[in-house]
């Protein structure tokens, strides 16, 4: 098996239908791999505190921003999600001529959630991302395994105003500002000449490698990816797919877009197999700061026979509202991971929007006429939200604290569709 992974896709105007930037991603990972969708409020902390990370602990900072995360349930960081700033990031795993190999450090997944909680626009995010690079690195195994799954990162990042691609190799980057239009990313590099910052090592270490001569026009992905593999083709094959679909619907992209293509399977941007579309998360960011973002999440395997719920950053969020149902039993310091050697065992992180779900997926499997029903019931419902947030979208939020309770109820409403299956 060649794991590959991620679709991630943004759409700004005047690729979109209205105002505002769409930010789409679908999460490819192990199959038996649980996704969580959780919430973390803003905090502030003293100096000197540190955070432990998925292997390394490291320096925290003054204030954390409030975050919604789609993250594998046995690791800290996310593989997508938001920001009370409307700041959204996805990440990819990518390959290339610098080997991934290496000590524990911080994974692209802890990158994700520590840019979300540290940036309030998506430039910064890339500053913050590329710092910790420097500092301590990225490295150590991406998947709950004794084997070893490791890659660089990629990442799309977005903000009410523009986007950014950052693509990395160990410590080295580059990043490509996209204010209009739209982008999407696979597991491939995709900068070329368009770099608009980078390391300032970037160049003389490809240089110093044999990568590239000095001479030629600096093609980012040309020198540092790999000429070619198996894993790399399929990668450029579901990319440029991905491209084609945003192609045809340029100009008037909305949330619905967005979800069809994260729940397209002929082009492989919904994956099926070893390797599988475990969470998937569309966000529509309206570019007037008085309108709120909404953040819709699946916490559930296949977007095709899932539902993607709603969420708003408003004040007043706290423990009692926390999604709890797409939340994974916690561990502690008992958690395999969390001991070495590491992986000896695999506890069960399936949380209870999951169980339900993956009983009606098997009935929807094994009766299609069953589950054709089911599908349109959860579609209504998917239709019903996404009018509900139409209205917010045009007109703003009149009372915030009727908002609270949004993703939970919703999860509430899918659980009650699938109980009547």
């Amino acid at each position: 098996m060649h794991p590959s992974s991620c679709d991630t896709f943004v759409a700004l105007p005047p690729s979109t239908e209205r105002q505002c930037i769409i930010f789409g991603k679908n999460s490819d990972r192990p199959c038996d791999e649980v996704q969580e969708v959780v919430y973390f409020p803003a905090r502030d902390f003293v100096a000197g505190e540190k955070v432990e990370c998925t292997y390394i602990e490291i320096e925290q900072v003054a204030h954390t921003y409030a975050v919604m995360l789609s993250k594998p349930a046995w690791l800290w960081g996310a593989e997508m999600g938001a920001n009370e700033h409307q700041v959204c990031i996805g990440n990819e795993a990518v390959w290339g001529r610098e080997s991934a190999d290496g000590d524990e450090a911080l994974l692209g997944m802890d990158l994700v959630r520590l840019g979300l909680e540290r940036a309030d626009t998506a430039e910064k995010a890339v500053d913050v991302i590329t710092e910790l690079l420097k500092k301590y690195g990225q490295g150590g195994s991406c998947m709950e395994d004794q084997g070893s799954f490791t890659y660089h990162n990629s990442f799309l990042i977005s903000d009410r105003k523009e986007a950014w691609l950052l693509e990395t190799s160990g410590k080295h980057w580059a990043a490509e500002r996209r204010q209009a239009g739209y982008r999407n990313i696979s597991n491939e590099y995709s900068i070329k000449t368009k770099i608009d910052k980078e390391h300032p090592e970037l160049r003389k270490y490809a240089q110093s490698k044999g990568w590239w001569d000095g001479k030629t026009q600096f093609n980012f992905s040309t020198v540092y990816s790999f000429t070619t593999t198996a894993r790399i083709e399929a990668a450029g094959s579901r990319y440029c797919e991905g491209k084609k679909l945003l192609k045809k619907s340029n100009g008037h992209i909305t949330a619905e877009t967005m979800m069809d293509i994260l729940r397209d399977k002929e082009s492989g941007i919904n994956m099926e197999g070893m390797f599988m579309t475990t969470g998937s998360m569309v966000s529509v960011i309206p570019t007037d700061p008085s309108l709120p973002g909404v953040h819709y999440f699946t916490a559930t395997p296949d977007p095709e026979r899932s539902v993607f719920k709603p969420f708003i950053f408003v004040k007043n969020i706290n423990a009692i509202n926390l999604p709890k149902e797409t939340t994974s039993p916690s561990y502690g310091a008992d958690d395999p991971v969390k001991k070495k050697p590491r992986f000896q065992s695999k506890p069960d992180r399936k949380h209870e929007l999951f169980v339900k779900h993956e009983l009606v997926a098997a009935i929807m499997e094994s009766f299609k006429d069953r589950g054709k029903k089911i599908t349109e019931n959860m579609r209504r419902l998917e239709k019903e939200k996404m009018t509900e947030m139409e209205e917010i979208l045009s007109h703003g939020i009149k009372e915030p604290d009727l908002l609270v309770n949004l993703f939970p109820s919703c999860v509430q409403e899918e659980m009650a569709v699938y109980g009547k299956s």
